[in-house]
């Protein structure tokens, strides 16, 4: 099984702006407001995959209510830890020309709140997979994911991990299965900028080295990086199309590797799928449909 953990999930409220202005009354052209959260991302697109998963996280008030209700309504399995108080965060995503975000903090995580979470975790057994994404609230330990692998560990869990330089580094110490930076993440790692795939490779190189077991590395435009188990080294440009929506497109990414890697356990294939799926879901509002990430995957695989 699947799980994947957003500890501070969110409404993102996305709006389109003709000509926002500061200062002055403006008036959206078109509103919508979703689920968002790259562990609940990830779930979503492997929905889509025709893969199944569970969605843990927290979730306090109406706002939270209506995230678990926008998961259910698709078909996604949820395991919210419900807090008492407080409300999951509204995320303000202002589109004028270039993208504006305005993310809210979340609610506070109450001690007995985190304990029935682990009582969730818990019960995850040998080889389910546990994907790790986002960053990590300040009303949750900064070690909250590490201690989630020091427990989980002795059980055989495989982790996903998609998180800022500390939290990825810290994990390393539990050899995951896939980590997911991109190429300015990596940078900040080793303190240079990354702009290219070649310039990325020797530094994923260097997270193997440390502890990952794959290291995927994604560049936008300029495509994708993976190291590989076997130290195997596999780089591709990213497919031509026209970029609609980018929130959401590193997420796909990790939901097709594993999609594929759980399939098959072909790593190579594994990147030309998480490469189409991220590519597929950039190139459209909201999630890629199966049928688009296997065009471009087909494309990719000839």
């Amino acid at each position: 099984m699947i799980y994947t953990l957003t500890v501070n999930p969110s409404l993102d409220y996305m709006i389109q702006v003709p000509q926002f202005t500061t200062g002055i009354v403006n008036r959206s052209s078109s509103e919508k407001v979703i689920a968002g959260g790259k562990g609940i991302n990830v779930s979503l697109m492997l929905k889509n995959l025709g893969v199944e998963s569970c969605a843990l996280g927290f979730v306090a008030g109406f706002t939270g209510m209506e995230i678990e209700r926008q998961l259910q309504e698709k078909n996604v399995r949820t395991d919210f830890v419900h807090l008492k108080n407080g409300l999951s965060r509204i995320n303000v995503k202002i589109k004028s020309g270039q993208e504006s975000e305005i993310n809210a903090s979340g609610p506070v995580i109450q001690k007995d709140e985190i304990d029935e979470m682990f009582n969730k975790l818990n019960e995850l057994k040998e080889n389910d997979i546990i994907v790790l994404a986002g960053s990590i609230p300040r009303t949750l330990p900064d070690d909250f994911y590490a201690q989630i692998m020091q427990k989980l560990v002795i059980k055989k869990i495989r982790f996903v991990v998609d998180a800022e330089k500390r939290i990825l580094m810290e994990a390393l110490t539990f050899k995951p299965l896939l980590v997911k930076p991109n190429n300015f993440e990596l940078g900040q790692i080793f303190d240079v900028e990354l702009n290219t795939r070649d310039d990325v490779v020797p530094y994923a190189k260097k997270i193997h080295e440390l502890g990952a077991t794959n290291v995927l590395v994604s560049l936008a435009g300029e495509g994708a990086v993976l190291v590989d188990e076997k130290e195997n080294v596999f780089t591709s440009a990213a497919p031509k199309g026209n970029v609609i929506n980018s929130v959401g497109a590193g997420d796909s990414m990790v939901a097709g590797f594993i999609s594929e890697y759980i399939a098959t356990a072909d790593t190579e294939k594994s990147f030309y799928k998480g490469i189409s799926a991220g590519s597929a879901s950039a190139f459209c509002e909201g999630f890629a449909s199966d049928e688009m990430v296997n065009e471009l995957f087909n494309f990719l695989c000839k």
